[in-house]
């Protein structure tokens, strides 16, 4: 019994940590430096039964290390907030791991990291970079598909939010953050797990299972197909097949695969034995149950678009006006000088304005109703306008902090919107970031507020938390599939629209846009005058040639603050003059240069962050 008693404790030491065998030390740590914050990351200590690493640091040179943090042993990355707005802050870090009985690792090689002012581009990299993680980094291992959030069941994947997760992953492509190949094979992955999973007439559940395919139920009716969710998820898939357009056996499979779940999708069963309006979802076991109409105007437009332009499946166009707009889906009402033109008070959440129109390029067209990219910056306006004036009262609410929508809040997950009983003082990032390419102005700086002065809370490992709500001091641990997956696609329309133009170059779409009756419109100045805008623009020589210089005019009525730009046809920005600078009241001229442009008609683009007015400009080359 004595031998027994003294083995006891050495038996009770995890294995791989015995008392005469510290941890192998982490390995790999690299410190990188941002505008606010510093993070580190580091590899695993290979020893079994490690209990977590301890993190030191020494600042502005010094010898001194000081205890930072202890982290889990799951945990191989750390975020020091340092403020101070790139502040030049010169930081070393080492890492080690701890066992049981105390035992430690040697330390880490010492790093060096600083920080340093970030321009606007720089900090939106960072913010789409570190969005893209979550996709990339957070999905689920078997299917590859987006976990619904990252603190709920982890088996959960969502097939809208997979939607939006493919359109960061193509993002994450383009902008290198990982290679083509490694995007082609994440992609095979994908829609090789798609072929298998559940289906209800081609039409895909709102959650299934990561591991398996099969349903997870999202409510007690809602057991089978989701005709919204499966058409966010088709946004992705037509977009991937136009971007992976090298002819490769695996890209050329790719597209393969994906025309083939783009084809299954039998939009026309979800007419419901042939009614003249889409509805939501199917079930096998409970038929029509939840009998949802797919009615506008809310975040579902790309559905009927879809659903007119499958060239197996596909419904009559007359369904856009007996179905999506039919009911109430006209709004003639202003709130705070904008005119919404679609949709309920104040045009509703944010997110109305985003999940449609990650793909679809809302730009130069027009239904009878509106110019949606019009209403769309309306829409983001009138929010942001509310959060200014803030009627409530609420802690925190500015020009620079504003954007309600659907997400997590001190209570659980709620929808919020300019309506009073749909605001109780919660913010969520995406809502402002997700509005980039409508209101680029007032979302830039919506992004500065949140990362430079909430950014201490707010950061973390996949960029912006959720939501925020500073009447309770309350900040979200929670990153959503749904409310993530925009903030990378947006954000990446407004820097060069490659989603917009990949989508829209699917041969499926324009010709359903021509027979639901879309018209070019070029104005997106929502038909202001100098009357009602405060200022208006003018340019000239117009025709100008290519590489040369044109002079551009302002008539200000009232001191403004503006910004100018030069944009193609389909809205992307190819040079900025200047952001937001203040223009004194009266008529003045100033010369721009013009860039080296093929020959073409383009759009100078000049706004104060309420209106914009865009004027066609001719450039010629030659003589």
């Amino acid at each position: 019994m004595t031998i027994i008693r003294y083995l006891l404790p050495l038996l009770m030491i995890a294995p791989g940590c015995t008392s005469a065998q510290a941890p192998a030390a982490p390995s790999d740590l690299i410190a990188d430096g941002y505008d606010s914050h510093i993070e580190l990351r580091w590899t695993a200590s290979p020893t079994p039964g490690v209990t977590g690493y301890e993190v030191y640091r020494s600042e502005n040179g010094g010898t001194d290390f000081l205890p930072l943090k202890s982290v889990s042993p799951s945990v191989t990355s750390l975020i020091d907030w340092t403020g101070d707005e790139g502040d030049n802050l010169n930081r070393q870090y080492k890492v080690r791991a701890t066992a049981p009985g105390g035992m430690t690792s040697n330390f880490s090689p010492v790093v060096l990291a600083e920080t340093h002012v970030m321009s606007d581009e720089e900090l939106l990299e960072m913010v789409q970079r570190y969005t893209f993680r979550y996709f990339w980094d957070y999905a689920h291992p078997t299917s590859g598909l987006a976990r619904e959030r990252n603190n709920g069941n982890p088996q959960v994947v969502t097939m809208g939010g997979s939607g939006f997760g493919i359109l960061s992953i193509i993002v994450g492509a383009e902008r290198g953050w990982v290679t083509r190949e490694e995007a082609v094979n994440r992609m095979i992955k994908i829609v090789t797990f798609l072929q298998i999973a559940d289906r209800f007439h081609g039409v895909f559940p709102h959650w299934m299972y990561g591991s398996s395919g099969k349903v997870f139920p999202f409510s007690q009716y809602d057991n089978g197909g989701d005709l919204v969710e499966t058409a966010f998820l088709m946004q992705g898939l037509l977009t991937a097949r136009r971007y992976f357009d090298e002819d490769t056996p695996l890209e050329s499979a790719l597209r393969n695969a994906i025309t083939g779940l783009w084809e299954d999708v039998e939009w026309d069963w979800y007419r419901k034995n042939g009614s003249n309006v889409l509805y939501w979802h199917w079930s096998p076991e409970h038929q029509w149950q939840i009998n949802l109409a797919i009615r506008g105007f809310n975040e579902a437009q790309i559905i009927y678009l879809l659903a007119i332009a499958s060239p197996t499946h596909g419904v009559p166009a007359s369904l856009y006006t007996s179905g999506w707009t039919g009911g109430s889906y006209q709004n003639l009402n202003t709130y705070y000088g904008y005119k919404v033109y679609t949709g309920p008070y104040a045009g509703g959440p944010l997110f109305f304005a985003h999940y449609s129109y990650l793909g679809f390029d809302p730009r130069n067209k027009k239904d009878q109703y509106c110019n949606y990219f019009v209403r769309n910056r309306n829409h983001a306006l009138i929010h942001q306008t509310y959060c200014v004036i803030n009627p409530k009262g609420h802690q925190g609410y500015s020009e620079n902090c504003w954007g309600l929508t659907a997400s997590d809040d001190p209570g659980g997950y709620a929808v919020h919107d300019p309506f009073p009983l749909n605001d109780n003082g919660t913010i969520s990032p995406t809502a402002a970031l997700a509005s980039m390419p409508y209101t680029p102005d007032e979302s830039v700086k919506a992004l500065k507020h949140f990362y430079r002065n909430l950014g201490e809370n707010l950061w973390g490992p996949y960029g912006f938390y959720d939501a925020f709500n500073l009447n309770q001091n309350w900040y979200a641990s929670s990153y959503l599939a749904i409310d993530q997956g925009p903030i990378v696609a947006m954000i990446e329309n407004y820097r060069t629209g490659l989603l917009w133009e990949t989508f829209m170059e699917n041969p499926e779409i324009q010709p359903a846009l021509d027979a639901i009756g879309f018209q070019e419109d070029l104005t997106g100045t929502d038909e202001h005058t100098l009357e009602s805008t405060g200022f208006d623009v003018s340019v000239f020589p117009n025709p100008v040639k290519s590489g040369g210089v044109a002079t551009i005019e302002w008539n200000v009525l009232t001191t403004k603050h503006l910004s100018a730009m030069l944009a193609d046809m389909q809205g992307k920005v190819l040079h900025t003059y200047f952001r937001d600078r203040q223009v004194q009241t009266g008529v003045f001229q100033e010369q721009v240069p013009i860039p080296a442009l093929p020959a073409g008609t383009y759009l100078l683009r000049v706004g104060d962050g309420q209106f914009q007015i865009q004027k066609k400009l001719s450039v010629v080359t030659g003589d």
